[in-house]
Protein backbone atom coordinates (compact mmCIF):
# COMPACT_ATOMS: atom_id res chain seq x y z
CA UNK A 1 0.00 0.00 0.00
CA UNK A 2 1.21 3.63 -1.26
CA UNK A 3 1.89 5.30 2.12
CA UNK A 4 3.74 8.05 0.83
CA UNK A 5 2.45 12.02 2.02
CA UNK A 6 3.77 15.30 -0.04
CA UNK A 7 3.79 18.36 1.77
CA UNK A 8 3.32 21.34 -0.53
CA UNK A 9 5.40 23.48 2.15
CA UNK A 10 7.70 22.58 5.54
CA UNK A 11 6.00 22.53 9.11
CA UNK A 12 7.71 22.99 12.50
CA UNK A 13 10.30 20.30 12.78
CA UNK A 14 9.05 18.77 15.81
CA UNK A 15 6.16 17.69 13.02
CA UNK A 16 8.27 16.92 10.36
CA UNK A 17 9.77 14.45 12.98
CA UNK A 18 6.85 12.47 14.09
CA UNK A 19 5.23 12.42 10.28
CA UNK A 20 8.79 10.48 9.83
CA UNK A 21 8.13 8.11 11.91
CA UNK A 22 4.42 7.34 10.59
CA UNK A 23 5.04 7.37 6.65
CA UNK A 24 7.67 8.78 4.16
CA UNK A 25 7.18 11.84 2.95
CA UNK A 26 7.85 14.52 0.53
CA UNK A 27 8.33 18.44 0.59
CA UNK A 28 8.22 21.31 -0.91
CA UNK A 29 11.93 22.63 -0.09
CA UNK A 30 11.37 25.90 -0.41
CA UNK A 31 9.70 28.91 0.98
CA UNK A 32 7.51 29.74 -1.62
CA UNK A 33 3.85 28.16 -3.00
CA UNK A 34 3.13 24.57 -4.36
CA UNK A 35 3.56 25.22 -8.18
CA UNK A 36 0.53 23.49 -10.22
CA UNK A 37 2.82 20.99 -11.50
CA UNK A 38 3.69 20.24 -8.20
CA UNK A 39 0.38 19.81 -6.91
CA UNK A 40 -0.49 17.62 -9.83
CA UNK A 41 2.22 14.82 -9.12
CA UNK A 42 1.59 15.12 -5.65
CA UNK A 43 -2.37 14.41 -6.32
CA UNK A 44 -1.67 12.11 -9.03
CA UNK A 45 1.71 10.47 -6.93
CA UNK A 46 1.25 9.83 -3.34
CA UNK A 47 -1.58 8.61 -0.77
CA UNK A 48 -1.89 11.91 0.98
CA UNK A 49 -1.49 15.78 0.52
CA UNK A 50 -0.64 18.40 3.39
CA UNK A 51 -2.02 21.15 2.06
CA UNK A 52 -1.89 24.83 2.99
CA UNK A 53 -5.11 27.11 2.76
CA UNK A 54 -3.43 29.06 -0.36
CA UNK A 55 -2.88 25.67 -2.39
CA UNK A 56 -5.75 25.86 -4.42
CA UNK A 57 -7.28 22.46 -4.84
CA UNK A 58 -10.20 22.84 -7.64
CA UNK A 59 -12.10 19.85 -9.12
CA UNK A 60 -9.61 19.80 -12.70
CA UNK A 61 -6.42 19.15 -9.71
CA UNK A 62 -9.28 16.45 -7.79
CA UNK A 63 -9.74 14.50 -10.57
CA UNK A 64 -6.23 14.05 -12.23
CA UNK A 65 -5.88 12.70 -8.69
CA UNK A 66 -4.45 8.76 -8.72
CA UNK A 67 -6.34 5.58 -7.53
CA UNK A 68 -3.93 5.85 -4.55
CA UNK A 69 -5.19 9.26 -3.19
CA UNK A 70 -6.87 9.21 0.30
CA UNK A 71 -6.91 11.98 2.36
CA UNK A 72 -6.17 15.89 1.16
CA UNK A 73 -5.05 17.16 4.76
CA UNK A 74 -5.81 20.80 4.90
CA UNK A 75 -3.25 22.85 7.50
CA UNK A 76 -6.20 25.32 8.84
CA UNK A 77 -9.75 25.87 9.85
CA UNK A 78 -10.97 26.79 6.82
CA UNK A 79 -11.26 24.78 3.36
CA UNK A 80 -12.53 27.12 0.76
CA UNK A 81 -8.99 26.29 -1.01
CA UNK A 82 -9.98 22.93 -1.56
CA UNK A 83 -13.84 21.51 -3.93
CA UNK A 84 -14.76 19.21 -1.01
CA UNK A 85 -17.53 17.94 -3.05
CA UNK A 86 -15.48 17.02 -5.73
CA UNK A 87 -12.83 14.61 -3.55
CA UNK A 88 -16.36 13.60 -1.54
CA UNK A 89 -17.20 12.16 -5.62
CA UNK A 90 -13.61 10.85 -5.91
CA UNK A 91 -13.94 8.92 -2.78
CA UNK A 92 -10.86 10.91 -1.54
CA UNK A 93 -11.22 12.66 2.28
CA UNK A 94 -10.63 16.22 3.33
CA UNK A 95 -9.82 16.62 6.70
CA UNK A 96 -8.85 19.96 8.32
CA UNK A 97 -7.57 21.41 12.12
CA UNK A 98 -10.20 22.92 13.84
CA UNK A 99 -10.10 23.89 17.55
CA UNK A 100 -6.27 23.99 18.31
CA UNK A 101 -6.30 27.12 16.57
CA UNK A 102 -9.27 28.97 18.16
CA UNK A 103 -7.93 30.60 21.08
CA UNK A 104 -4.74 31.77 18.68
CA UNK A 105 -7.35 33.59 15.98
CA UNK A 106 -9.65 34.88 18.44
CA UNK A 107 -6.59 36.60 20.62
CA UNK A 108 -5.54 38.34 17.14
CA UNK A 109 -8.81 39.24 16.83
CA UNK A 110 -8.42 41.34 20.09
CA UNK A 111 -4.94 42.66 19.25
CA UNK A 112 -6.28 44.10 16.40
CA UNK A 113 -9.34 45.87 17.74
CA UNK A 114 -6.66 47.39 20.74
CA UNK A 115 -4.14 48.54 18.06
CA UNK A 116 -6.78 50.02 15.73
CA UNK A 117 -8.89 51.81 18.51
CA UNK A 118 -5.73 52.60 20.61
CA UNK A 119 -3.73 53.70 17.29
CA UNK A 120 -0.72 52.00 18.72
CA UNK A 121 0.85 51.65 15.25
CA UNK A 122 0.68 54.94 14.45
CA UNK A 123 2.51 56.10 18.21
CA UNK A 124 5.13 52.99 17.30
CA UNK A 125 5.68 54.80 13.95
CA UNK A 126 5.85 58.24 16.04
CA UNK A 127 8.14 57.16 18.39
CA UNK A 128 10.21 55.81 16.21
CA UNK A 129 11.07 58.08 13.86
CA UNK A 130 10.41 61.35 15.63
CA UNK A 131 10.35 63.08 19.18
CA UNK A 132 6.94 63.40 20.54
CA UNK A 133 5.42 65.24 23.66
CA UNK A 134 2.15 64.74 25.62
CA UNK A 135 -0.79 67.19 25.14
CA UNK A 136 -4.67 66.47 26.63
CA UNK A 137 -5.87 65.99 22.80
CA UNK A 138 -2.92 63.86 21.46
CA UNK A 139 -3.17 60.78 20.06
CA UNK A 140 -6.87 60.35 21.38
CA UNK A 141 -8.27 56.76 20.55
CA UNK A 142 -11.60 54.97 21.66
CA UNK A 143 -12.26 53.15 24.51
CA UNK A 144 -12.41 49.37 24.45
CA UNK A 145 -13.79 48.37 27.98
CA UNK A 146 -17.83 47.84 28.63
CA UNK A 147 -18.30 49.19 24.97
CA UNK A 148 -20.60 47.26 22.46
CA UNK A 149 -19.12 44.65 19.96
CA UNK A 150 -21.01 42.95 17.27
CA UNK A 151 -19.36 39.39 15.89
CA UNK A 152 -20.56 37.96 12.62
CA UNK A 153 -20.11 34.69 12.92
CA UNK A 154 -20.73 33.06 16.17
CA UNK A 155 -18.60 29.42 15.52
CA UNK A 156 -16.07 28.45 17.25
CA UNK A 157 -13.58 31.12 17.19
CA UNK A 158 -16.41 33.91 17.14
CA UNK A 159 -17.62 32.42 20.52
CA UNK A 160 -14.09 32.37 21.93
CA UNK A 161 -13.56 36.17 21.09
CA UNK A 162 -17.37 37.16 22.28
CA UNK A 163 -16.74 35.61 26.02
CA UNK A 164 -13.37 37.00 26.54
CA UNK A 165 -14.93 40.20 25.34
CA UNK A 166 -17.83 39.65 27.77
CA UNK A 167 -15.87 38.45 31.01
CA UNK A 168 -12.56 40.14 30.24
CA UNK A 169 -13.83 43.81 29.22
CA UNK A 170 -17.34 43.76 30.34
CA UNK A 171 -18.69 44.44 26.94
CA UNK A 172 -21.75 44.16 25.64
CA UNK A 173 -22.29 41.24 23.01
CA UNK A 174 -24.30 40.90 20.26
CA UNK A 175 -24.34 38.36 17.75
CA UNK A 176 -25.23 37.58 14.45
CA UNK A 177 -25.27 33.68 12.78
CA UNK A 178 -27.87 31.15 11.13
CA UNK A 179 -28.29 29.69 14.53
CA UNK A 180 -28.25 30.46 18.19
CA UNK A 181 -24.91 30.43 20.63
CA UNK A 182 -25.30 28.91 23.75
CA UNK A 183 -22.03 29.50 24.69
CA UNK A 184 -22.53 33.24 23.92
CA UNK A 185 -25.97 33.23 25.27
CA UNK A 186 -24.51 32.67 28.58
CA UNK A 187 -22.24 35.15 29.22
CA UNK A 188 -25.25 37.60 27.91
CA UNK A 189 -24.96 38.19 24.40
CA UNK A 190 -27.94 39.06 21.85
CA UNK A 191 -28.51 37.35 18.81
CA UNK A 192 -29.61 39.67 16.61
CA UNK A 193 -29.67 40.98 12.84
CA UNK A 194 -27.10 41.79 10.65
CA UNK A 195 -28.61 45.30 10.27
CA UNK A 196 -29.24 46.11 14.16
CA UNK A 197 -25.88 44.44 14.80
CA UNK A 198 -23.93 46.97 12.65
CA UNK A 199 -25.90 49.84 14.08
CA UNK A 200 -25.67 49.63 17.42
CA UNK A 201 -21.79 47.73 17.54
CA UNK A 202 -18.91 49.77 18.59
CA UNK A 203 -16.62 47.12 16.86
CA UNK A 204 -17.85 44.74 14.18
CA UNK A 205 -15.61 41.62 14.41
CA UNK A 206 -15.89 39.10 11.63
CA UNK A 207 -15.54 35.23 12.05
CA UNK A 208 -17.28 33.70 8.92
CA UNK A 209 -16.27 30.91 6.46
CA UNK A 210 -15.88 31.86 2.75
CA UNK A 211 -18.72 30.67 0.96
CA UNK A 212 -20.68 32.04 -1.83
CA UNK A 213 -23.27 33.70 0.64
CA UNK A 214 -20.39 35.34 2.32
CA UNK A 215 -18.59 36.60 -0.30
CA UNK A 216 -19.07 40.47 0.29
CA UNK A 217 -21.09 40.28 2.87
CA UNK A 218 -19.38 43.70 4.45
CA UNK A 219 -19.91 45.98 1.09
CA UNK A 220 -20.66 49.87 0.79
CA UNK A 221 -24.12 49.27 2.14
CA UNK A 222 -23.03 47.34 5.26
CA UNK A 223 -20.38 49.81 6.25
CA UNK A 224 -23.26 52.97 5.79
CA UNK A 225 -25.02 51.36 8.68
CA UNK A 226 -22.28 51.09 11.30
CA UNK A 227 -21.60 54.13 13.66
CA UNK A 228 -19.03 56.85 12.34
CA UNK A 229 -16.62 56.17 15.39
CA UNK A 230 -17.07 52.34 14.85
CA UNK A 231 -13.93 49.93 14.05
CA UNK A 232 -14.03 46.66 11.73
CA UNK A 233 -12.01 43.37 12.38
CA UNK A 234 -11.36 40.62 10.02
CA UNK A 235 -9.59 37.27 10.94
CA UNK A 236 -11.92 35.29 8.84
CA UNK A 237 -11.32 35.83 5.29
CA UNK A 238 -10.25 38.21 3.04
CA UNK A 239 -13.34 38.28 0.21
CA UNK A 240 -15.78 38.75 3.01
CA UNK A 241 -15.09 42.39 2.72
CA UNK A 242 -15.60 44.58 -0.30
CA UNK A 243 -11.68 45.86 0.39
CA UNK A 244 -12.44 48.89 -1.97
CA UNK A 245 -15.41 49.55 -0.35
CA UNK A 246 -13.79 49.49 2.84
CA UNK A 247 -11.47 52.02 1.18
CA UNK A 248 -13.66 54.35 0.20
CA UNK A 249 -15.22 54.01 3.90
CA UNK A 250 -12.14 54.58 5.69
CA UNK A 251 -11.30 57.63 3.48
CA UNK A 252 -13.91 59.47 4.09
CA UNK A 253 -14.07 58.44 7.52
CA UNK A 254 -17.57 56.70 7.13
CA UNK A 255 -16.61 54.38 9.91
CA UNK A 256 -13.28 55.17 12.15
CA UNK A 257 -11.11 52.41 11.40
CA UNK A 258 -10.48 48.71 10.66
CA UNK A 259 -7.67 45.88 11.56
CA UNK A 260 -7.28 42.89 8.86
CA UNK A 261 -5.33 40.50 8.85
CA UNK A 262 -6.99 38.69 5.85
CA UNK A 263 -7.28 39.78 2.11
CA UNK A 264 -9.35 39.64 -0.42
CA UNK A 265 -6.97 39.27 -3.32
CA UNK A 266 -3.71 37.43 -0.82
CA UNK A 267 -1.72 38.15 -0.65
CA UNK A 268 -2.01 41.28 -2.81
CA UNK A 269 -3.92 44.08 -0.88
CA UNK A 270 -5.81 46.74 -1.97
CA UNK A 271 -3.51 49.90 -2.59
CA UNK A 272 -5.48 52.40 -1.21
CA UNK A 273 -5.99 50.56 2.47
CA UNK A 274 -1.56 51.19 2.64
CA UNK A 275 -1.49 54.68 2.24
CA UNK A 276 -4.49 55.41 5.23
CA UNK A 277 -3.58 55.77 8.64
CA UNK A 278 -6.68 54.17 10.24
CA UNK A 279 -6.15 50.55 9.07
CA UNK A 280 -3.95 48.22 10.44
CA UNK A 281 -2.79 45.04 8.21
CA UNK A 282 -1.43 42.06 9.35
CA UNK A 283 0.40 39.35 6.65
CA UNK A 284 -2.11 36.54 8.06
CA UNK A 285 -0.87 35.72 11.02
CA UNK A 286 -3.97 34.51 12.48
CA UNK A 287 -2.66 31.25 14.16
CA UNK A 288 1.18 32.59 14.02
CA UNK A 289 2.37 31.01 17.53
CA UNK A 290 4.73 28.39 18.23
CA UNK A 291 2.27 26.40 20.06
CA UNK A 292 -0.43 26.35 17.80
CA UNK A 293 1.81 26.02 14.58
CA UNK A 294 2.42 22.64 16.42
CA UNK A 295 -0.46 21.76 17.38
CA UNK A 296 -2.51 21.91 13.97
CA UNK A 297 -0.07 19.85 12.62
CA UNK A 298 0.07 16.86 15.24
CA UNK A 299 -3.70 16.81 14.33
CA UNK A 300 -2.71 16.96 10.53
CA UNK A 301 -1.15 13.65 11.47
CA UNK A 302 -3.45 12.38 13.44
CA UNK A 303 -5.59 12.21 10.48
CA UNK A 304 -3.44 10.93 8.48
CA UNK A 305 -3.10 7.60 10.37
CA UNK A 306 -6.45 7.27 10.85
CA UNK A 307 -7.21 7.25 6.76
CA UNK A 308 -3.91 4.96 6.60
CA UNK A 309 -5.34 2.24 9.42
CA UNK A 310 -8.10 2.13 7.63
CA UNK A 311 -10.28 4.89 9.22
CA UNK A 312 -12.34 8.32 8.59
CA UNK A 313 -9.93 11.13 9.49
CA UNK A 314 -11.41 12.41 13.05
CA UNK A 315 -11.70 16.13 11.34
CA UNK A 316 -13.03 14.82 8.43
CA UNK A 317 -14.69 17.99 6.29
CA UNK A 318 -18.43 16.76 5.76
CA UNK A 319 -20.49 18.17 2.93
Amino acid sequence: MNRKVYVTRRLPESVMKALGNICEYDVNPEERLATRDELINAVKNYAAVITMLNDPIDAELINMAGDDLKLIANYGVGFNNIDVRAAKEKGIYVSNTPDVLTDATADLAFTLMFEAARRVIEGDNIVRTGSFAWAPKYMLGYDITGRTVGIIGPGRIGANFGIKAARGFNMKVLYYGRRESLPLEAVGASRVGLEELLERSDFVSLHVPLTPETKHLIGAPELAKMKPDAIIINTSRGPVIDEKALADALTRHVIAGAGLDVYEHEPEVEPALKTLPNVVLLPHVGTATFGTRKDMGFMVIRNIEAVFAGSEPPNMVRV
